[in-house]
């Protein structure tokens, strides 16, 4: 089957179209899916539309950002419409969820795509995430696996196993929302910095109220603030997604690449050559939130955590295999 999923989050809207596959019909995938569903990739590609733009202050979603995700969503579209596809799902997460008036946004996506939009809660955020996540990743039932999306507007916390998920918590805290909030100067100063380190750290205590973070035997981290502070740790020069995906980056070295993007101008982030022109101004605070969740888990454990796994398949992925499933 042939489906098409669309990820719309606060900072950008992505489109994959796979072909998915019962294992029982013979063919042979890398990407081994809970439930034993196959899923090949036809085309994968992200825009950053910025569609939280002020949500955080106003509570609504600007016309200016409401243009450029209509924009994105028509070429998509026309994607989808010329490569046989068969199921289309479309969730839409923090943003939407927080605005007033997503009403507009939901009737602009239905009149473009044909369906409604699933403004999805951050439970039902958290658990596909999960499920991207584990599809392409070795799982036990004996392992407590955190995996951490860190999206503009939100930030999910899905502890699980080869079973399926066992604990999760989404929080109002991502990298536009906290760039918005705390991060105003370029770079951001040590008191912007020291505040912001505090909330981050207030979020993490709720979290730890429903997710046994001290449990926690191996964290994998998805979406663009950590794929892009992966490829920094790892020395890359351009973006690659294969060495990327399932890279296994030891903590100290996770660490530094995050407080270097940090404390870089917006200038310096732009130069490098991983960089997507999108993050720039918001990455230092997808690092910050990074930094402080790892620091926290090295607190908490008893010195086994050592390294933090990074996926290139997340919620994107998850929404396509439940696109196959309905």
């Amino acid at each position: 089957m042939r489906v098409a999923a669309i990820d719309c989050g606060t900072n950008s809207i992505r489109l994959l179209i796979a072909d998915i596959a019962d294992p029982s019909d013979g063919q042979v995938s890398d990407g081994q899916a809970s439930g034993g569903q196959q899923l090949t990739d036809v085309h994968r590609e992200m825009r950053v539309v910025r569609l939280g733009q002020g949500v955080d202050v106003t509570g609504m979603l600007a016309p200016e950002a409401l243009e450029r995700t209509f924009a994105a969503v028509d070429d998509y579209a026309e994607l989808i419409r010329t490569s046989a596809v068969e199921r289309v799902r479309f969730v839409a997460t923090s943003a939407t969820r927080d605005a007033g008036n997503r009403d507009v946004f939901v009737a602009g996506i239905q009149a473009r795509l044909g369906i409604a939009p699933e403004v999805v809660s951050g439970a039902e955020e958290a658990e596909l995430s999960f499920n991207g996540a584990a599809s392409v990743l070795p799982m036990t039932e004996n392992h407590n696996v955190l995996v951490v999306d860190l999206g503009g507007g939100s930030t999910e916390f899905v502890m699980g196993n080869a079973a399926g998920v066992t604990a999760a918590l989404s929080t109002d805290m991502g990298c536009v929302r906290f760039t918005e909030r705390y991060l105003q100067n370029d770079p951001p100063t040590a008191q912007e910095i020291a505040v912001a380190e505090h909330a981050i750290a207030e979020k993490l205590q709720e979290v730890l109220a429903v997710v046994p973070l001290g449990d926690v035997e191996r964290i994998v981290g998805v979406a663009g603030s950590i794929t892009t502070i992966t490829a920094h740790a790892l020395g890359l020069v351009r973006y690659d997604s294969e060495a990327i995906h399932a890279a296994v980056v030891p903590l100290e070295a996770m660490d530094a690449a995050a407080s270097s993007l940090l404390t870089m101008t917006h200038a310096e982030r732009a130069e490098l050559g991983f960089m997507h022109p999108g993050r720039v101004d918001v990455i230092g605070a997808g690092a910050l939130i990074w930094r402080t969740i790892l620091r926290k888990l090295v607190q908490l454990g008893d010195g086994e955590l050592e390294s933090a796994t990074t996926s290139e398949h997340d919620i994107l992925d998850g929404i396509a295999l439940g696109a196959a499933r309905s």
